[in-house]
């Protein structure tokens, strides 16, 4: 089978692309004949900032394909299902970038009818950070379905983005007030297809002053993709008992918080990282996400805010490059016909 792989960190130089045997699943484990794979900033910097600790690593945790085969003790899969994937390359040499992935089983989810392999290469590390970001409000709730967020405000900064994207469809699926902060008029364009409710551009507008005229009573949940540029806007403008949902790290920069307004308001702050959050999080995620799919909810491509951009397997350096550049849209792998 075709695979790309990486036996060092550094660019995206260092991956190559090499014919290797498909690996037959153990136990609590399926091979996935994988279709889509989909690229997140969290690939390029595991290949780029850490050694590898397998000889030989197979980027990507994302994608969606076909159960191929399944090991022993799995009873939620069946040869044939189409399933979407999650986590896949995490303390494990498999990542997606390739045509068959052996894999965790429990990071495996039934890709519901009629939802495409796009979609489901799209989901993963966005739509179940997502997740994580709008069920840690104090008071609730923990689970995402439908109306489970009405009369909350969800205030989700960076909704051009892919995380954003998922946020702002999640949060407005589950009834809340979704604002969306952007930089210029295509990603106003991106954030709005995507279904924000209210759209602020932070580079022209008083952002503060703009978000308070929406919400007077202030934003229950922020989604933030920059706490070390956004800080003193989040303490101005959360609601008391307020939760800011961190899943950025901006490089390993350091935020300033300011401790009167936050204090005042016993604001909470949250770090979000999906390879911590535990088993049980993931899991309710993944059953979410999935509840959320069969409603039609986190469609992708242009119409939706979310545009796509396609490589093939023998590209994957070009699409990681793509998504360190910072390109607006998704970045997806064809890997088979």
């Amino acid at each position: 089978m075709r695979s790309i792989v990486y036996s060092e960190k550094g660019s995206p130089d260092v991956l190559r692309l090499v014919d290797r045997d498909p690996v037959a699943p153990g136990p609590g484990e399926v091979r996935v004949r994988i279709v889509v794979s989909g690229v997140n900033p969290t690939d390029w910097k595991s290949r780029a900032n850490s050694d590898p600790a397998f000889a030989e690593v197979t980027p990507n945790q994302d994608g969606a394909g076909i159960v191929d085969q399944v090991g022993p003790g799995v009873t939620h899969l069946s040869e044939g299902d189409r399933v979407w994937l999650y986590l896949s390359a995490y303390q494990r040499a498999s990542g997606t970038a390739q045509e068959f992935a052996t894999v965790d089983a429990s990071h495996v989810v039934v890709l519901p009818h009629g939802v495409s392999f796009d979609v489901g290469a799209s989901l993963g590390v966005p739509a179940m950070t997502a997740h994580r970001a709008l069920t840690v409000l104090e008071g609730g709730p923990d689970r995402l379905s439908k109306g489970a967020l009405t009369g909350r405000v969800v205030l989700v900064a960076g909704g051009a983005g892919a995380v954003g994207h998922a946020a702002i469809q999640l949060a407005r699926w589950a009834g809340a007030t979704v604002i969306s902060t952007v930089s210029g008029d295509e990603k106003a364009a991106s954030a709005r297809k995507a279904g924000a409710h209210h759209i602020v551009n932070y580079r022209t507008e008083d952002a503060a002053r703009v978000i308070t005229s929406i919400a007077p009573n202030g934003v229950d949940i922020v989604v933030e993709v920059s706490i070390v540029a956004n800080a003193a806007l989040d303490a101005e403008i959360v609601a008391p008992r307020a939760v800011v949902s961190m899943y950025a790290d901006d490089g390993g920069s350091t935020a300033s918080l300011a401790v009167r307004p936050n204090m005042s308001k016993n604001t909470r702050y949250q770090f979000v990282l999906l390879y911590t959050v535990g088993e049980e999080q993931l899991q309710a995620a993944a059953q979410d996400v999935t509840e959320a799919l069969l409603a039609g909810v986190l469609p992708v491509g242009d119409e939706a805010g979310l545009p796509l951009h396609r490589y093939p397997l023998d590209q994957t350096a070009a699409a990681h490059q793509a998504v360190e550049d910072a390109v607006v849209g998704k970045v997806l792998i064809d890997v088979a016909d």
